[in-house]
């Protein structure tokens, strides 16, 4: 799978109200840190600059058991790879 392990029983589908992307994560919190923001957040400041806080948060949609957890996997991934996968649902 794409967004989280072969076996997994429960994962919370997640999106980010910054910058909108959709994911899968084990965690099954009311709000997490987005991974995607935190790719872009940049640590290196000069002596003049103050470093930016990082405020993007994920809100949980809702929390995926079971088999749905290899679906919704693989059409968030289909969605970002754009694959020509015939067999997806």
């Amino acid at each position: 799978m794409y967004y989280v392990p072969d076996g997994t029983k429960k994962c919370g589908y997640y999106e980010c109200s910054e910058c909108g992307t959709r994911f899968l994560s084990l965690h099954l919190e009311e709000i997490i840190d987005c991974p995607y923001c935190e790719k872009d957040f940049d640590p290196e400041i000069g002596p003049d600059e103050v470093m930016e806080a990082i405020t993007s948060k994920a809100q949980l949609v809702k929390i995926i058991e079971g088999e749905d957890i290899e679906m919704w996997d693989k059409l968030l991934s289909l969605a970002i790879t754009g694959g020509d996968e015939d067999d997806w649902i």
